[in-house]
């Protein structure tokens, strides 16, 4: 089974819708509360594409399996170089490598954009994405703690950096 990377289509969305509601209701790898809707999403994606930023997935057999993206790090204009990603794989779909194929599509297209920098916001209970990310040459930068509230507790952000250039 070869993993393939293809641009999002308003189609891979219900997809999607799925596999972020999965995280967002089991674990802190997003800080949402609430489960997502379909238009939710929609819009979030619309917006990032108008703005000239990817959303990507991934298909094995033309079955999205995970997927991924990046967009603005902060709203000034001095940090228009500089994105923030986030890539999410199917529960049932772990140890397959989508991941790393995802990211380094991400990667490869953020360079080609001529960007500097990209940041990873992770929680800190998540080492396997923390070790995800330093096998691609990502940095710890900073630790914010007591960053967000998730099921009855405080959780702590790790900020990973990965120069571009």
């Amino acid at each position: 089974m070869e993993i393939k990377i293809r641009p999002y289509q308003s189609s891979d969305v219900s997809t999607i819708v799925a596999i972020l509601n999965h995280y967002i209701a089991t674990s802190t790898a997003l800080y949402d509360y609430q489960l997502r809707s379909i238009e939710q999403q929609q819009v979030i994606f619309e917006e990032k594409i108008q703005k000239g930023f990817p959303v990507i997935v991934a298909t094995l057999d033309d079955v999205v399996v995970g997927f991924g993206y990046y967009s603005e790090f902060r709203f000034r204009e001095a940090y228009k170089f500089t994105v923030e990603h986030s890539v999410y794989v199917a529960a049932n779909e772990h140890g397959k490598g989508i991941g790393k194929v995802v990211l380094q599509h991400l990667i490869a297209l953020a360079k080609e954009q001529k960007l500097h920098t990209m940041i990873a916001v992770i929680d800190s209970e998540n080492q396997n994405s923390i070790a995800f990310h330093e096998q691609f040459g990502f940095a710890t930068v900073g630790f914010i703690k007591e960053s967000g509230f998730k099921f009855d507790r405080w959780l702590h952000s790790v900020i990973m950096q990965l120069l571009l250039e």
